[in-house]
């Protein structure tokens, strides 16, 4: 990514999972965006680990890492690595700004940052819809249990 280059906040949300019930990024796509290695950026989280708590950045276990795989083609290459992948929350993101100190890295960190803003926004904002939506659900199960109930051509002898 030169300077000057925004990066779209959409692609940037795509590029954001939950896992363990928060928003992360994997090590690899915020190295990609950093314009560094993977194995640099993870260098670099390790000279300042102080800063990373396990609720800023944590490595995923064998089944989340076969789900991310299993969900995202990009990630085929990981499937058979000894190595499980890191993540970052958005605390973990902020972070490595402190000490990723370069122009481009500065400015990935507020456009991460602001993606990460952006979907909090989203997620609260339709957070009744997501939960009208649910009991209609519950309902239409419901319905469908006492409908299959009371056909007489729904039962099996």
């Amino acid at each position: 990514m030169s300077n000057n280059q925004l990066i779209k906040p959409e692609y940037i949300q795509n590029l954001i999972f939950t896992i363990r019930g928060v928003q992360v990024m994997v090590d690899r796509d915020l190295a990609e965006m950093y314009g560094v290695g993977t194995k640099v950026l993870n260098q670099a989280v390790k000279r300042n680990i102080e800063r990373f708590p396990k609720t800023f950045r944590f490595q995923l276990n064998n089944n989340e890492k076969i789900e991310l795989v299993t969900n995202c083609d990009r990630f085929e290459n990981i499937k058979h690595s000894s190595v499980n992948p890191y993540v970052l929350t958005e605390q973990g993101v902020a972070m490595l700004s402190a000490f990723l100190r370069s122009n481009t890295a500065v400015k990935v960190s507020i456009q991460i940052i602001q993606a990460f803003v952006e979907m909090k926004k989203f997620i609260s904002t339709n957070a009744g819809i997501f939960q009208r939506l649910d009991k209609v659900e519950l309902k239409q199960i419901e319905s469908d249990k006492r409908f299959d109930k009371n056909d007489p051509s729904s039962r099996r002898c």
